[in-house]
């Protein structure tokens, strides 16, 4: 495991903790803390009055946190999905920042038994907290070939899915699907290699994984509170690895901001009043990143700032 921590590298460090624009009496939160590299450089920032807050739906994360940060007295721990930050009583005073890295982490991906990667055999799991909620084997072993390729298309866009979906459910009832392997298998053999440089499985396993852990959900809740406990001027800076999160992340500054886009075939939509400002444009790793850290390639950073309420 230790091997593991010093291989884990923080995606988009400098521009990540950049776009917080720490303070150092201020208050932040990150709500992925993984093993601590973001984090680490935000303390760095913080002065004696600063106040740090950190959690992750992983207990190994947050077994992690305890170890490095639990005698900081400026640090607060919490083991919990980011959705529910605005539910932490740490966050009740307001926030001058909020961190997120969304996806899975290299120390996820990296021990073969967390069931993430199909370069591995290993259980089919999936779970970012072991502690609840269904595998992806359980998952499979239930759901119906149109709820499978539903899951396959909307969270992998995987074009081949109902052939997948179907592979799967014909194959279950001889041979559950309980390992990394047997799915991997069965997606190369439906699929075939027909994208170079990418694994038939890929999208299979993020579409399987998104939906183990409501993914989209928690960003969707954990964005709305979020901007509820941010200060004005506090600053959103988030870290998302596919065109999904991405995209939910866009979409929400760009409807904080009290920018509409309306349709040319229905009425006119009123704008809500602006509570967020983008703070420049997508930023992407630099050419030395990628070369350092190739699982950074998909990395897209957006930041955000909260604005003061009109009459405030």
């Amino acid at each position: 495991m230790a091997e593991r921590v010093l291989r884990h590298i923080p995606v988009m460090l400098g521009e990540a903790v950049e776009g917080l624009s720490v303070r150092s009496d201020g208050r932040y939160l990150d709500g992925t803390f993984g093993r601590g590299g973001h984090a680490r450089a935000v303390l760095s920032r913080l002065g004696p009055d600063g106040r740090l807050l950190l959690m992750d739906r992983d207990p190994q994360a947050i077994a992690a946190a305890q170890a490095e940060f639990a005698a900081d007295p400026r640090v607060s721990i919490r083991h919990a999905n980011f959705s529910s930050l605005a539910e932490w009583d740490e966050t009740a005073a307001g926030l001058d920042g909020v961190l997120l890295d969304l996806g899975v982490s290299s120390p996820q991906l990296d021990e073969a038994a967390r069931g993430f990667s199909f370069m591995a055999d290993a259980p089919l799991d999936m779970r970012m907290d072991t502690s609840c909620g269904e595998s992806a084997a359980e998952f499979l072993a239930h759901a119906s070939e149109r709820e499978i390729m539903d899951v396959l298309w909307n969270f992998g866009e995987e074009r081949h899915g109902r052939r997948i979906a179907r592979a799967i459910v014909a194959d279950r009832d001889a041979t559950p699907f309980t390992r990394t392997g047997q799915l991997a298998a069965l997606c190369e053999r439906v699929v075939g290699r027909r994208e170079p440089g990418k694994h038939p499985a890929t999208r299979t396993f993020q579409a399987l994984r998104i939906r183990v852990n409501g993914e989209l959900d928690a960003l969707h809740d954990g964005l709305d509170a979020a901007l509820s406990r941010l200060n004005p001027g506090g600053r959103l800076s988030v870290i998302s690895f596919h065109s999904l999160e991405d995209r939910a992340v866009k979409q929400f500054i760009r409807d904080q901001s009290g920018r509409v886009q309306n349709s040319r075939r229905g009425p006119p939509v009123q704008a809500a009043p602006a509570r967020l400002t983008a703070v420049g444009k997508a930023q992407f790793p630099s050419a030395e990143e990628l070369s350092a850290n190739p699982r950074s390639r998909s990395a897209v950073l957006r930041v955000a700032e909260k604005l003061a309420e009109e009459g405030a």
